[in-house]
């Protein structure tokens, strides 16, 4: 029910046409990638003799690769060349219903008791592509584990004290009442885990492997009427209406995040190892500094100051450039994301991870509290789309697309391959004269209108 399309081609590679909905393949294995294969430290390595060969297994129904999942969460990754740092993956996520047995043993209960959602994910990766190929085929698992731990709580009208039924206290309740803990927020705890519990998995396998690398993040789960979108660097995700233009995430930069970072240099000085300061000038000070009162901000502040230039001033600054320039420690662009574990300044011993965020933050979207129209749509777009598009340039390229395509079947595929083609400077492209992406450029189109239908039993 989603567009997704993706801009880059292996050469010679076709465009594969859009077909019609054949017979759904059967869950298959997922051989790893064969530069993240021969770990028998790796998790799942004991479980390689039960795994089909090396070649790449694909769903004949629609010729992408199918992730290895144990057969919970059926999740297609995106048709995505190995090389390509963009990754995707996109399925039905279903959690498994468990109750306490008499030892606290979890017992799965039958497939009709099933917890059923949707989940996208895009994956930009830096660095090569094998933590983005590692995040498409492992944060899906990570994620139905921790919600099949609270699921639990998640049908219960009010999340419990206890997961196991028992009541300590008479009052249990009334205290999960009073800190408003409602079961929305049993699912942002399990997206923030599994983030977490992903990018350990990523940070073991790529040492293992000898790999290096990262990838930012951009996940949307729609789950009993709420869309999740959880977001972890600098992908974008937003909602658009007829009317409404609303972002749903917001991008993680070493701008962004300036007073966390540089807060935490403040705190471990030792992270900079003598070669950075910590404080922020408009400019990168020179020696003709010295001695001058100049315009400058600590972690304490958002607003600005004067201060006398030090010797110490004159390092490298901790965040260094503006806008897409800025760069973390003169070396990357994002301040959240999965990997980078083994990421080192040029030439130096400074590790950049200490620095950097796995965990997401996550937008709720109640669609059951809008009023849904067909045309309704969550657009979710790697960084090579909005640093050509405005959020109003991509709502107007979606309001003048969809509403005489109504009959079309893959509206929304064509619709994100137009919002790709208007990254590359066309005549017809509403970008600025010159605008082009030269960067991977991911797309999904998501409708909301099929998404509320569920929520509402349909």
């Amino acid at each position: 029910s989603a567009g997704w399309f993706r801009r880059r081609f292996l050469p010679g590679e076709p465009l594969p046409a859009p077909r019609p909905p054949g017979p759904r393949a059967s869950p298959v294995l997922y051989r790893r990638p064969r530069f993240l294969r021969g770990s028998s430290s790796s998790p799942g390595a004991a479980d390689a003799s039960r795994r089909p060969d090396s070649r790449p297994v694909r769903s004949p129904a629609r010729g992408r690769k199918l992730p290895w999942n144990a057969g919970y969460a059926e999740i297609i990754n995106a048709e995505k060349s190995e090389f390509n740092e963009d990754q995707a993956a996109c399925g039905k996520l279903c959690i498994r219903r468990c109750e306490f047995g008499a030892e606290e043993e979890w017992l799965t209960l039958c497939p009709e008791e099933f917890l059923t959602g949707h989940y996208w994910a895009l994956f930009d990766g830096h660095g090569g592509p094998a933590a983005a190929i590692l995040a498409a085929n492992t944060l899906h698992s990570c994620l139905r584990r921790q919600l099949e731990a609270v699921v639990e709580g998640l049908v219960a009208t009010q999340p419990p004290m206890h997961l196991n039924g028992r009541c300590i206290c008479s009052s249990d309740p009334q205290f999960v009442e009073e800190k408003g803990i409602r079961a929305e927020d049993l699912v942002v705890g399990a997206l923030e885990s599994a983030f977490q519990e992903c990018d350990e998995v990523i940070g073991r396998e790529l040492e293992a492997s000898g790999q290096v690398g990262g990838c930012t993040a951009l996940v949307a789960v729609s789950l009993q009427g709420k869309l999740y979108v959880a977001n972890a660097g600098d992908s974008r995700a937003i909602l658009v209406r007829r009317d409404e233009i609303r972002p749903l995430s917001f991008e993680f930069t070493p701008e962004t995040e300036r007073q966390r970072i540089q807060q935490l240099a403040f705190v471990y000085p030792e992270l900079l190892a003598g070669e950075f300061t910590r404080l922020e000038f408009p400019r990168r000070l020179k020696g003709d500094d010295l001695g001058q009162k100049v315009l400058f901000r600590d972690h304490h502040m958002s607003g600005w100051s004067y201060k006398r230039v030090e010797k110490s001033d004159l390092k490298y600054p901790l965040i260094h450039g503006q806008g897409r320039q800025a760069r973390l420690l003169g070396t990357l662009a994002v301040s959240r994301g999965l990997g980078d574990h083994q990421l080192r300044v040029l030439d130096t011993n400074i590790q950049l991870k200490p620095f950097l965020l796995s965990v997401p933050q996550v937008t709720v979207l109640d669609v059951g509290q809008l009023e849904l129209q067909e045309d309704d749509v969550v657009v979710m777009a790697t960084d090579g789309l909005w640093d050509v598009l405005s959020n109003e340039q991509v709502a107007w390229l979606v309001r003048s697309f969809l509403p005489g395509n109504q009959e079309d079947p893959y509206r929304f595929l064509k619709l994100a391959q137009m919002l790709i083609h208007s990254t590359q400077g066309k005549e017809d492209s509403p970008t600025e004269e010159g605008q082009v992406s030269y960067d991977d450029v991911s797309v999904f189109v998501i409708p909301l209108h099929s998404q509320g239908q569920e929520s509402n039993g349909h």
